[in-house]
């Protein structure tokens, strides 16, 4: 005959032992170091350089775009190529003689243009300040690859830790069947808790399914910067250790100095050497042409120079128009500027807040949350033993001690992204 007594004990030891592991999953990791993490596994650290050293064609466009915007400040500099001229003039159509006419001659010219005032230096630097942009672009991208290594890489932390947590209350759920079976058969429990409990397991096991398929998602996400075999080792197992964001007033001084903000403000200098370039089209440009005329029969050869000049006299619907339109695209990149510095600010601010608000919440889980579900769960098995309530309470509370669990962990994940956003902004890599 089947002990009640002691199938009750079963069932309180089962809880029991879950608790225990729960409690031991929940606990915040020890920051150690990361080098003593098993090889195999897939730091955060590792990751990002993992991600940097990878031929990415994000992170090396901007790179040739700016060597070729440096090219072009060597060649938008010269001189335009000077051009030849060769002629055979007055040529006598009777006879085709050289010697016949003394008009006829055998020109030879060189013509040699100038652009207008300093145009070309204007073109030089301007070139310059797109190659500089490039840079900025560069050094942005760079930025984009860690906070998105990182923000992979810590969804699939959570994932990770997720479906540790789960598959062990699983297994305590499927030994309880296991108590509450063997209950059933001296008419104790009724058939209802049973299939409540089958009915959680299922639960449980389709939970565990969906977070293998986030996981998998995370995964491939991840694969995109460290490459599929690293992606596909296992997550280091400890909290990643991240640098401290600076005070959010400190971030605000030096968001000017952000790439993104950079990388607009070498707009703006490019718009700057517009408005000088469409200046200079008031100067004149000159034209050189120097030619030689040899002729034939002992005559005397001719030697010719001459000078062509632009005349800049109807400005107002060319010239003045053209500094006009220079100088509102220099507007509209100021404008850009500061629209992309009130963004980051906008986010710097979102951001340190969300940052602020989860530390508060993670602490109030830990201290209160937590606790408290741990005593419902308590409770509830002292009730149960004591035939107070029944089996479907038991599983609830527990089941509920679970879900808290779980969110500390995603509170927990959820901080360290928001701080990463804020590295992000503030411009430590820790690479």
């Amino acid at each position: 005959m089947y002990n009640l007594a002691s199938a009750s004990a079963a069932v309180i030891m089962a809880f029991t032992f879950a608790g225990d592991l729960s409690a031991q999953a929940t606990a915040p990791p020890s920051r150690v170091d990361e080098g003593a993490v098993s090889t195999n596994q897939l730091s955060l650290r590792e990751a990002i350089k993992l991600a940097l050293a990878s031929d990415d064609p994000y992170l090396l466009e901007p790179a040739e775009q700016a060597a070729a915007f440096e090219d072009k400040a060597v060649s938008d500099s010269q001189l335009p190529d000077p051009k030849l001229r060769m002629t055979f003039a007055n040529w006598p159509t009777n006879s085709f003689s050289y010697t016949q006419e003394p008009m006829t001659q055998l020109q030879v010219g060189v013509s040699q243009a100038f652009p207008k005032g300093d145009t070309l230096e204007y073109r030089r630097t301007k070139r310059k300040a797109q190659a500089t942009g490039e840079r900025f672009r560069q050094e942005l991208r760079r930025r984009e690859i860690i906070l998105d290594t990182r923000l992979n890489w810590l969804d699939l932390y959570y994932w990770t830790q997720a479906e540790a947590k789960v598959f062990e209350s699983r297994q305590a759920v499927a030994e309880l069947i296991e108590v509450i079976q063997a209950i059933f058969a001296t008419g104790r429990e009724t058939s209802q808790d049973i299939l409540r409990a089958q009915l959680e397991l299922s639960l449980l096991d389709d939970r565990l399914v969906d977070i293998e398929r986030k996981a998998s998602i995370s995964r491939a996400k991840l694969a995109r910067r460290v490459g599929d075999a690293a992606a596909h080792r296992p997550i280091a197992i400890i909290a990643p250790g991240m640098a401290h964001p600076s005070d959010m007033i400190v971030i605000i001084d030096i968001l000017s100095l952000h790439p993104a903000a950079k990388m607009f403000a070498a707009r703006v200098d490019v718009a700057d050497k517009d408005v000088d370039i469409a200046g200079e089209q008031y100067k004149p440009g000159w034209s050189v042409n120097v030619g030689y005329g040899a002729r034939g029969a002992e005559r005397a050869d001719f030697a010719s120079v001459g000078v062509v000049m632009d005349i800049p006299l109807f400005t107002a619907k060319r010239q003045d128009r053209q500094v006009a339109a220079a100088k509102k695209s220099r507007q509209a990149s100021r404008l850009s500027r500061d629209t992309v510095l009130l963004d980051l600010k906008k986010n710097l601010q979102a951001t340190y807040a969300d940052w602020k608000r989860l530390s508060e919440r993670i602490s109030l889980y830990q201290s209160v949350v937590l606790k408290r579900a741990k005593e419902t769960t308590e409770a509830s098995l002292t009730s149960y033993q004591s035939g107070v309530t029944d089996f479907a309470e038991l599983v609830r509370a527990r089941l509920a001690e679970l879900d808290a669990e779980l969110s500390v962990i995603r509170l927990q994940a959820d901080r360290l992204k928001a701080q990463a956003q804020l590295l992000f902004l503030e411009g430590e890599d820790d690479a």
